[in-house]
């Protein structure tokens, strides 16, 4: 699929001298700091996404509810059922349908801040296929005032170039806001990454305390019969041998140790009581629900109490979280598509079918159909109908 140009036979460019570089984001270490995961696309799409359960299913959840949001396709005079740009978003290619292409480009925009589309044309220069291209593979070429000239594609060490220059670009790149970048987005993930690190160090620390769970940490220390002393040889081999078969690993968990010969047992370090463990897990866990903006509740996150129910959660969640992505996403492939076609048309989520709003859109018909001082036009338009001609 994202190798469909590379099968057209498109001819590769050499490489340019570009008029802006970015460097790479590099993360080091020092002595006596802490350490943080690498803050680049695929590092945090590994850690944050792949390995992380919280942060996977907020972008599951948050793409797959807006890929399945109903979509509308209309002008300022009519709605359409039938249109060939309603046929290329419900077939976009012969390998996914709408709900696969749209859960890849929301997917991507929340793991990298960054969506590209390519559109693949006939000979009449119509669309008829588009891909979602990754993120991480993309870049973009900007040209001496620092507008984009191309968008280079790398795959397979080899690359392919987009040129940008015309009045159609074949690549709709979508991105979020950034206010420190010109050309590429800022992705939730890298706002959640340092509670991504807690999260994923909590999980690490748990599964070593599961692994080693009944090896305490501590010291034995040894006082001799009078106390004071050294321990022989055989007693020390003993003493290592019994630790690492009777009180180490999850098998051993809870078996008292006894303790013989001047053996004293020193605790050291601090219990996961002490240090509020799963209280700090919680407190990082809600912090990426926060920064993709899906409410902890619909996450299953214990002691939340935000919204008085699921209900509520759940419907806050469509209306400042799905419906203001979606809206943005399908609105600018609208624009871009009408390029093509040189159609005014607008694609948009149908909100009289989101069942999680049915209660609110039921109150604003409501209301709109009982003010008797509007014009049925000004009631159509109030509701995000297209305006009907006077012989209808």
């Amino acid at each position: 699929m994202v190798f469909d140009f590379l099968k057209r036979g498109a001819p590769l460019d050499a490489p340019e001298q570009k008029a802006s570089a970015t460097g790479p984001v590099v993360a080091y270490q020092t002595s006596g700091r802490v350490a943080w995961s690498p803050r680049d696309a695929v590092s945090l799409t590994r850690t944050g996404f792949s390995g992380n359960p919280v942060g996977f299913r907020s972008v599951k959840l948050i793409a797959e509810a807006a890929a399945a949001l109903p979509l509308v396709l209309q002008d300022s005079e009519q709605r359409y059922d039938v249109h060939p740009l309603i046929d290329l978003v419900a077939r976009p290619n012969p390998m996914q349908g709408r709900a696969e292409l749209l859960e890849a480009l929301y997917a991507q925009l929340l793991l990298t801040g960054n969506g590209y589309v390519e559109a693949v044309v006939n000979e009449e220069a119509a669309p008829v296929e588009l891909h979602v291209l990754r993120s991480d593979r993309m870049s973009v070429v900007p040209g001496a005032d620092g507008w984009p000239i191309a968008y280079e594609y790398a795959v397979g060490g080899r690359k392919h170039r987009f040129d940008a220059s015309g009045a159609q670009v074949p690549v709709c790149h979508i991105k979020s806001f950034h206010p420190q970048d010109d050309h590429y987005g800022f992705s939730p993930m890298q706002a959640a990454a340092m509670a991504l690190d807690v999260h994923n160090s909590a999980s690490r620390w748990s599964k070593a305390l599961l692994d080693n769970a009944a090896r305490p940490s501590g010291a034995i220390v040894y006082r001799g019969a009078e106390g004071q002393g050294t321990m022989a040889h055989d007693q020390y081999e003993r003493l290592v041998n019994e630790m690492e078969s009777h009180h180490q690993g999850a098998r051993n968990a809870g078996r008292p140790m006894l303790l013989e010969g001047g053996l004293d047992w020193k605790p050291m370090g601090f219990s996961p009581s002490d240090m509020e463990f799963q209280k700090t897990k919680e407190a990082a866990a809600r912090e990426i629900a926060l920064a993709f903006g899906v409410p902890p509740m619909l996450l299953g996150i214990q002691g939340d109490a935000t919204y008085a129910n699921y209900q509520e959660a759940h419907r806050a969640f469509y209306r400042l979280t799905v419906l203001p992505l979606a809206t943005r996403v399908t609105a600018a492939l609208a624009q871009w598509l009408a390029g093509y076609t040189g159609a005014q048309l607008t694609l948009k989520p149908d909100l009289d079918q989101v069942p999680a709003l049915a209660a609110e859109r039921d109150a604003q018909w409501s209301r709109v159909a009982e003010a008797d001082f509007l014009s049925q036009a000004e009631k159509r338009a109030l509701l995000g109908l297209p305006a009907v001609s006077a012989d209808e």
